[in-house]
């Protein structure tokens, strides 16, 4: 028997775009300046044959998207929205999520009206894997924390963490800082925990390393992200 050429298989869908859709005031927490957060999660896929679709994912009613907009994140050949899911008895996580649902995430604070300000994610030392930052309560324990993301494990791994930082204050509708690469390989920036100084942290060989660029404002740490 002559058996012909196996078909080629299809490739998979991408992710081009998200955004949050539903908005409630089920968790009056209100940090970002108001009591309206997000009950869903679209995300739009490009097919293989150039057509798009939407895959909507809804949250269950103790939880909401406690969050500014979904962040597309580049996983090293796989893309996923990274965003701040909030429990009404566990605080804030951030997750990542695919069309699937929810790809890998790092741990709830652990009580309520607890948040977290996602810092980014790119490959930060160097080692050819993911990792992902944020600012653990930036409000209050001010903690630069940094996770792994390893394929197929549903939770991020923790690398490491140092205490001493932030980039939201309660109210704004936005986060300062982020990540910057400047040639000498990717930093995060952030303001220290008293807002005095514009701070950019490195992770070498397992640890956070930082230094001092100059005094904070909003001028300049947005000059600091561009390199200048």
């Amino acid at each position: 028997m002559c058996l012909g050429a196996a078909a080629p298989a299809l490739a998979e869908p991408v992710l081009t775009g998200a955004g949050y859709l539903e908005p409630t005031t089920r968790y009056g927490h209100a940090v970002l300046g108001d009591g309206v957060e997000w009950g869903a999660l679209r995300l739009r896929l490009r097919e293989a044959d150039g057509g798009t679709r939407d895959v909507l994912l809804r949250l269950p009613e103790t939880r909401v998207f406690e969050d500014l907009a979904p962040r597309l994140v580049d996983l090293g050949g796989q893309r996923a929205a990274m965003v701040i899911e909030t429990d009404a008895a566990h605080g804030a996580r951030l997750a990542l999520y695919t069309s699937e649902g929810v790809l890998a995430a790092g741990p709830f604070i652990g009580q309520p009206y607890r948040w977290l300000a996602p810092v980014g994610a790119a490959d930060l030392d160097g080692d050819g894997q993911v990792e992902i930052a944020w600012v653990d309560r930036p409000h209050l324990a001010r903690v630069l924390r940094v996770w792994r993301y390893v394929p197929g494990n549903p939770a991020l791994q923790e690398v490491a963490s140092r205490p001493g930082f932030t980039n939201h204050r309660i109210g704004w509708d936005h986060i300062a800082g982020g990540l910057r690469d400047c040639g000498q390989g990717p930093e995060m920036i952030t303001a220290d925990g008293d807002w005095q100084r514009i701070m950019a942290s490195s992770l070498v060989a397992g640890r956070i390393e930082t230094r001092a660029l100059g005094p904070y404002d909003e001028a300049a740490i947005e000059a600091a992200l561009a390199c200048r």
